[in-house]
């Protein structure tokens, strides 16, 4: 897993959008698991809804963190 990550030193421009995309990655779960299990959100959605609409936060966040790996 290590192998597809280069240690060296990035340039600000990819530091920064590598932080970004870590930021928005947590950001998306976050409020998936939030929509889905914080019960005193203020939602007016059926419990079924708020678990597809979560899960489709959480499916969301994971493509995007899949795209943060670089590929050789």
């Amino acid at each position: 897993m290590f192998n597809r990550f280069d240690f060296k030193q990035k340039p600000l421009k990819e530091r920064f959008l590598l932080i970004l995309g870590l930021i928005t990655f947590l950001g998306f779960f976050g409020l998936g698991l939030m929509i889905m299990f914080w019960q005193r959100l203020p939602l007016k959605m059926p419990q079924s809804q708020r678990y597809l609409f979560g899960s489709v936060m959480v499916i969301y966040s994971i493509i995007r963190f899949a795209r943060l790996i670089p590929k050789k």
